[in-house]
């Protein structure tokens, strides 16, 4: 079975097996881990993952992907594959035992950062996920305060996830090959009690208005929420642009809301 590469669902199939082993062993599935996939693709990843674990399952928006990626993987284990859209789907509903979920995917560059602000609405369930991502979003993802691409999506995903990434891989491992290059990524979601964020949505929404026009200052674009004066008092200087703060500090501002 064969199948030609939709660009509406954003698929880029990976096929260097040296790339393959590579993620695979930065994963490290071990038997018994409770592996899901968004996007198998054609099966590149999931039957080496699936090798490792022996049982797992797959998220694929794709209906005539399903046949390929279930008689590839016939031989080498048990795959429950989940015929829906990713950003729909309730990956709570997925545990049923006690052991926490493992993520893995390859996920279009058209729809990552939601996928990824789903995905966090789970975290309580997830130990930890590993992805593959346009390096850009990544670099992103992973960058510190100071920097020009320090912004809404890191403070976001470092407030809840540790994130680190993990190396670079080029568009020849792919086909078609993308124009872009691609990176690993890994998130670990971070406990409660570390996180302490007791408002998540007034969280979201300050971060949100606070890189809402990055060459404003920080009291011009929380003027909806808060004054120059309630900032000062929590130690922040109003005047600062937000690719400055921490996230600390962004928790501090919403605490004091």
């Amino acid at each position: 079975m064969s199948h030609r590469p939709r660009k509406r669902f954003g698929q880029n199939f990976l096929h260097d097996p040296i790339v393959i082993r590579k993620i695979v062993d930065a994963i490290d599935p071990q038997p018994g881990d409770h592996l899901v996939e968004i996007g198998p693709g054609q099966a590149a990843l999931t039957i080496p993952l699936l090798e490792r674990v022996g049982r797992m399952e797959a998220i694929e928006i794709d209906r005539d992907l399903v046949p390929v990626v279930q008689e590839r993987c016939a031989p080498y284990g048990e795959l429950s594959l989940h015929n829906v859209d990713a950003l729909k789907f309730d990956f709570r509903s997925l545990k049923t035992d006690d052991r926490a979920l493992r993520v893995v995917g390859n996920l279009p560059y058209n729809i990552s950062t939601p996928i990824l602000f789903h995905l966090l609405q789970s975290r309580e369930v997830i130990a930890d996920m590993h992805f593959m991502l346009q390096k850009e979003v990544v670099e992103r993802m992973a960058a510190g305060p100071g920097s020009k691409i320090y912004g809404r999506l890191s403070v976001m995903l470092q407030a809840w996830c540790e994130v680190t990434r993990l190396f670079d891989i080029g568009p020849g491992a792919f086909n078609p090959p993308p124009k872009v290059d691609s990176s690993i990524v890994r998130l670990v979601p971070r406990p409660d009690e570390e996180v302490a964020i007791d408002d998540p949505e007034g969280f979201a929404k300050l971060v949100r208005l606070a890189f809402a026009q990055r060459r404003k200052t920080l009291r011009n674009n929380l003027k909806p929420l808060m004054d120059g004066e309630q900032i000062s008092a929590l130690g922040i200087d109003p005047g600062v642009r937000p690719e400055t703060l921490s996230v600390a500090d962004f928790k501090l501002l919403a605490a004091g809301l």
